[in-house]
């Protein structure tokens, strides 16, 4: 198959088939370049377009250099032309080429500027490029003489001209009064025209008379000019009269706009008074918000111009003089745009062509036709060839233009002549198909012109009747085909140049049959099964299987699903979603068959739903709900839940009836507590189980009603003297009944018939206090406390006897006396006391080191029974007072004057060092350094020696100790050694591990030392060999 330029192109560069580029660039105040880019990528059209980089765009032109190229190699020749003349590129030698480019030299403003246009050839035809216009942008400079000066009466108006200099590219005026940078501002009495470039005075004043100078810029060079000042002054042989307005800047009848343009019109007129100006459209229709006035309605913009916007524009200048109009129309146009375009095209010959291309635009545009860049004589846009010939073939150009721009649109045309060629096309060698069939045989050679057929099988011809049929195109059909039928088949394919053939075989094979398929099926939810599905069929077929599920394929993998190789479907921990139609595919070479089996998967119910609180009293609630599924088993019974916000999660309920059956939709939940504020949901249950929960119910307030619970736990006693504390459990806001809850306590001393009733409104109150200097201390009373709310009063608790407050001991213990036993020690001893009328609950101890520092104060409290009690905790070599004094529920009584002891000496604070050790057998020999107190420390009395290994300690005066040490299930025996002095205990040394060693004779041991030194610690062990030990560590 031959390929087209297009569809190269297309495979090269995608979608883009023909395009055209230009670029300029610059260096100094003129660019140095100017490069055309003739690029065939562009279907629509093959367009040079001019790109002016920064420095380019900033400055005018005078040299410049083009570029054009083809972006593919099979493209070797390129034609430039400059305004329709061909550039003769050997007599130039500022113009040269560089693979298609146009490279021009030293850019001359004269010669260089025109209309480029690039022609490129190939093997397949030629293409034209777009116009592409090169134009200058400059400005002169104004001529050098000196301007009359302007001289008007005060109140006329005047016109001061610009004279711009010649140019080329857009210009901004702007007018200097006086000197630099003192610009004319503009405003309702002067006016500055971006058209003419000349200054215009509606009314003059005194204030302007001065010297103007006209500054014109280059907006593509951005190069700057100014012309010589121009004085104006004031005649001096009267004031102007008064006089109607005259229109000096106006716009032209007819303006042409492009769509999304900008379209600026300007008014300006002359008057005294100043006239005022104002716009409006002929047709009256308001402007829309787009449409911006400026400098005192001298300018109307109407930004991205639209068909809407087209129609007369007035301007109208009025003062109370008289009134002025100018009018104009704007009108729309544009450029092409294809709305219908031809493609590349491949044609046998002697076929007929008919290619047509429209386009739209305003006004309407014309067309003309292109063949290998020269134009063809062809009616409107279309282009229609009857018999093709090979030499139409070429590349075809479509050009529409208008007066406002012209588009191009290429497309290859290819005209084929081939012999037949079954390449890519033949026949399948062999063709199975299942007894019974219809059998379709595709004979399409690629022939120029088509090819005639004939068909064979083996070598007989074969003919037409009611089962066999031959189509216009060559296809041969053969219907309800049997054993019969099955040979070789042979397709011949002649035209004008030449012969082909492709041969195939054609099988006719035994149906296929399911044997054992899937039946319908009911399954609960978690179990597995196996829907079979086994087939016969004729062995030389190949047979694949696939299972779908509700119209779904079953993909390999699914964490269910697993597809066995026999073709059964397996479904593992089946889900309520995987109930439906399942389907068994068998596929082979001639046929498809299938086999349908319906899974109903049973399940726990499913929530009910809409569960709603219809009627409510203080215990009990109506509750009414929705069903929700079955899930494939019919609902048994309900079960219904609520929960307050005094419950932990939810909680089984009372129900009338007590076994709601699956048909009732409505039950009473009784037993509930007034004024709760309660959540009910609603669970199903079938032959499966227990389904998920319904959605909470709104939360529902019982009634509320008189308390029926009383307080626990009453109780009392203590407090400060003359009075009775009650104390009592609050009752839990959930059993509280209603609003207003409180308490009503009520009491009478022992032997009174009478009681006092005292009424709190807290509800969490646990607690009441009544004073009375007529309470006699340790008095019983009878107390009780009961319970109330805004329904009524409640129910009491059980009668009790507590005692009223009692008064502090009056007697002071004697025979106080102390010794310090170590240096955080103290012994305190005092003489119980032998008659008091208070009660004594025992004895408290205070000590301190000395009034000004209370913090260290410390108390230590021992019951009636004891008599001596040991302070610890306290700091070495520390004076301390100490006092003793009774003590009881009320407090403390009075205590004789403070005593004081001095605590030991501290023991010293360096543990024993340089400890070594020698095992014999179970005999432990320990040696150390001995300790030396500081003057600060009391003084050594000896050491004490423990063992993990026994709670025994050993008290030695010496620097050695002997140990036994018994047998132990542990692997090491841990000792410690501490210093022993009036102080007590020091530190101890750091541990000794020694390991238990097994023997087989006494005739060996292990001798270790530790040695210490500031924080560097060795423990050494030494080997020593008497017969047969192990020694380990």
């Amino acid at each position: 198959m031959h390929e087209t330029i297009n569809q190269r192109c297309a495979r090269a560069r995608g979608s883009v088939i023909y395009c055209f580029t230009l670029s300029l660039c610059s260096e100094t105040w003129v660019p140095l370049c100017v490069e055309f880019a003739c690029s065939p990528c562009a279907r629509s059209h093959f367009d040079p377009a001019l790109r002016l980089p920064p420095a380019a765009r900033r400055a005018g032109m005078e040299s410049s250099d083009l570029e054009g190229k083809f972006g593919f190699s099979t493209y070797r020749r390129w034609i430039w032309s400059l305004n329709g003349t061909l550039i003769n590129l050997g007599l130039d030698r500022r113009r040269r080429l560089s693979g298609g480019n146009l490279i021009i030299s030293s850019l001359d403003r004269y010669q260089d500027v025109g209309m480029y246009q690039c022609m490129a050839y190939n093997t397949v035809g030629a293409i034209l490029s777009r116009r592409a216009s090169l134009q200058f942008a400059y400005l002169d400079h104004f001529k050098v003489h000196t301007r009359s000066a302007v001289s008007v009466r005060e109140g006329q108006g005047v016109v001061l001209l610009c004279g711009t200099p010649t140019s080329s590219g857009d210009l901004t005026y702007a007018w200097v009064f006086n000197e630099y940078p003192y610009y004319v501002q503009q405003d309702n009495r002067r006016f500055v025209s971006q058209q003419t470039g000349n200054l215009y005075i509606s009314k003059v004043e005194s204030s302007d008379v001065g010297n103007y100078t006209c500054a014109v810029v280059n907006s593509v060079t951005k190069g700057k000019v100014q012309s010589s000042p121009t004085s104006l002054i004031l005649r001096t042989d009267g004031v102007m009269g008064e006089y109607e307005p005259k229109i000096e800047v106006n716009f032209p009848d007819n303006v042409p706009a492009a769509k999304g343009s900008t379209v600026t019109l300007e008014c300006f007129a002359l008057g005294n008074p100043v006239p005022e100006i104002t716009w409006r459209r002929a047709n009256g229709v308001p402007f829309p918000s787009k449409v911006k006035m400026k400098y005192s309605n001298a300018v109307l913009e109407i930004p991205s111009f639209q068909q809407d916007d087209t129609g007369g524009y007035e301007c109208v200048a009025e003062n109370k003089m008289g009134k002025n109009t100018a009018t104009g129309r704007l009108a729309f146009y544009g450029t092409p745009q294809w709305i219908q375009t031809m493609k590349d095209t491949a044609l046998a010959i002697e076929e007929r062509l008919y290619w047509e291309c429209r386009a739209n635009g305003k006004p309407k545009p014309s067309y003309t036709w292109l063949k290998n860049g020269q134009q063809i004589r062809v009616e409107d846009g279309v282009l229609s060839v009857s018999v093709l010939t090979l030499s139409d073939a070429g590349m075809y150009q479509c050009v529409a233009e208008n007066k406002h721009g012209v588009i191009y649109f290429a497309a290859e045309l290819m005209v084929l002549a081939s012999p037949p060629d079954f390449t890519g096309n033949v026949l399948r060698a062999l063709l199975k198909a299942k007894a019974g069939t219809t059998v379709t045989l595709e004979c399409k050679p690629q022939a120029y012109p088509i090819a005639s057929i004939l068909w064979k099988k083996g070598n007989l011809p074969i003919h037409t009747n009611d089962r066999i049929t031959l189509s216009p195109d060559g296809t041969l059909r053969l219907a309800n085909v049997s054993k019969s039928d099955a040979g070789s088949y042979t397709c011949f394919a002649r035209n004008r140049f030449g012969m082909s053939s492709t041969t195939g075989r054609l099988l006719v094979t035994d149906p296929t049959r399911i044997v054992q398929g899937p039946v319908d099926m009911e399954i609960i939810v978690g179990e597995s099964i196996v829907l079979p599905c086994q087939v016969t069929s004729d062995p030389v077929l190949d047979v694949s299987f696939s299972w779908a599920f509700n119209g779904q394929l079953i993909a390999r993998g699914d964490g269910h699903f697993e597809l066995r190789a026999a073709g059964d479907l397996m479904i593992r921990n089946i889900q309520l979603y995987h109930a439906g139609k399942y389907i068994c595919v068998v596929d082979t070479d001639v046929e498809s068959l299938s086999a349908v089996a319906v899974l109903i998967v049973k399940g726990s119910p499913s929530p009910p739903d809409s569960v709603t609180v219809e009627e409510v009293t203080d215990s009990t609630a109506q509750l009414a709900w929705s069903p929700g599924r079955d899930n494939g088993s019919p609902i048994t019974n309900y079960l219904v839940q609520t929960r307050t916000p005094f419950t932990v999660g939810w909680q089984r309920v009372n129900t009338v009836p007590e076994i709601i059956d699956g048909n009732t939709l409505t039950a009473t939940v009784v037993d509930l507590n007034a004024w709760v504020e309660y959540e009910f949901r609603v669970l199903a249950k079938n032959s499966v189980g227990v389904g998920e929960p319904s959605p909470v119910s709104v939360k529902t307030r019982t009634e509320d009603a008189v308390p029926d619970a009383a307080p626990g736990d009453v109780g009392g006693g203590g407090g400060s003297r003359s009075e009775l504390v009650i104390t009592w459990e609050p009752v839990p806001e959930e059993l509280q009944n209603g609003e207003s809850f409180g308490y009503i306590i009520a009491f009478r001393a022992f032997g009174e018939v009478s009681w006092t009733h005292v009424a709190t409104s807290a509800p969490g109150a646990s607690r009441y206090v009544y004073r009375n200097d007529s309470i006699a201390p340790f008095s019983p009373f009878h107390v009780k406390v009961g319970t109330y709310n805004s329904k009524g009063q409640g129910p009491f608790s059980p009668v009790v006897t507590i005692y009223s407050a009692e008064i502090e001991p009056s007697g002071m213990p004697a025979g106080v006396w102390a010794r310090s036993v170590s240096a955080s020690e103290i012994e305190v001893n005092w003489q119980a006391l032998s008659f008091t009328p208070e009660r004594v609950l025992g004895y408290e101890v205070a000590y301190w080191e000395d009034d000004t520092k209370p913090e260290t104060m410390g108390k230590v409290r021992v019951p009636w029974n004891q008599t001596s009690v040991t302070v610890s905790g306290l700091a070495g070599h520390t004076q301390y007072f100490l006092t003793v004094s009774a003590f009881n529920t009320a407090g403390t009584g009075p205590f004789l004057p403070a005593i004081n002891v001095t605590t030991k000496k501290p023991p010293p604070a360096q543990p024993p060092l340089n400890v070594e050790w020698t095992l014999i057998g179970s005999q432990l020999s320990l040696y150390w350094e001995p300790v030396v107190a500081m003057e600060s420390e009391s003084e050594v009395t000896g050491y004490q020696v423990s063992s993990t290994s026994t709670v025994n300690t050993l008290i030695t005066t010496n620097s050695t100790a002997e140990l036994t040490l018994p047998e132990d299930e542990d692997d090491y025996y841990i000792i410690r050694i501490q210093i022993v002095s009036e102080g007590g205990l020091g530190p101890p040394s750091d541990p000794i591990r020694v390991h238990q060693l097994s023997k087989t004779h006494v005739s060996s041991g292990c001798v270790g030392f530790m040695v210490k030194s500031g924080k560097v610690q060795v423990l050494v062990y030494v080997w020593v060999t008497f017969v047969r030990w192990k020694c380990s560590y």
